[in-house]
């Protein structure tokens, strides 16, 4: 064991493939699956380790053409600081508030639905406006766990939703993402789970709460990838230089 979380391992790894290819400033990485074949870790933690790179300047992210080195990177490099992934604490969440939703459909009570119920009209009232904030979003999740009756549950709920806020990470993360219409579909997904939360419905609660933020992994995965399709590059041969 490092002592460290694995996406920075991960970075520190690509920093010394960079360094072993003599890659320079304008030099593109090969796409993520190629250093994640290489590295032999998933996708998602090559993505939080590029991340990471992205903010201490070692790289730079150009959306549908690929990672650049912007600075010689060194092989040595501090973490800008101890942050949690945006897949791993997604990961986190779904084990978490899978069970808690499970949990809430045996306690939920008539003013729990009708909270909840309140909770999806805002979130409709955003999406209407184009608002980009997720506080409806926060207080959805943060009900589902007050119907368990619980309040260490909830507390445990809301820490994650502060560790999301407070991230650095997931701020870049949804830099790379242009378009909202995502947000529609975790609506019907919040539907879902209050639908099995009023039928007291304990497998269908859980069932819909662990799909929804599979959904939201999966949704981040794909419109934060800024890999060039056409780009086969594979490890560090060849190298592409720019200019």
């Amino acid at each position: 064991m490092t002592g460290r979380r694995q996406y920075q391992d991960v970075a520190q790894a690509i920093r010394g493939l960079i360094a072993d290819a003599r890659l320079g400033e304008g030099d593109r990485l090969p796409p993520e699956r190629g250093l994640s074949e290489r590295l032999n870790v998933s996708r998602s933690l090559v993505r939080e380790a590029l991340i990471l790179l992205e903010i201490e300047g070692a790289v730079e992210v150009r959306k549908g053409s690929g990672v650049y080195v912007s600075v010689a990177a060194p092989e040595t490099a501090a973490p800008v600081r101890d942050d949690i992934g945006p897949f791993e604490l997604l990961q986190a969440r779904q084990l978490v508030e899978a069970e808690i939703a499970g949990f809430a459909a045996r306690n939920v009570t008539k003013s729990d639905i009708l909270h909840l119920r309140e909770a999806l009209e805002r979130e409709r009232a955003d999406l209407a406006r184009g608002d980009a904030d997720y506080s409806g979003d926060r207080e959805f999740h943060r009900l589902v766990a007050q119907a368990t009756q619980n309040s260490v549950l909830v507390d445990m709920v809301e820490e994650l939703w502060r560790k999301r806020e407070q991230s650095p990470m997931w701020a870049k993360l949804h830099n790379r993402i242009f378009e909202t219409t995502y947000r529609r579909s975790w609506l019907d997904d919040h539907e879902a789970v209050l639908a099995g939360l009023q039928a007291r419905n304990e497998g269908a609660a859980r069932a819909a709460m662990w799909r929804h933020l599979g959904n939201v992994r999966d949704t981040l995965m794909t419109l934060s990838d800024v890999d060039d399709p056409s780009f086969d590059g594979y490890l560090f041969e060849p190298v592409t230089r720019t200019g």
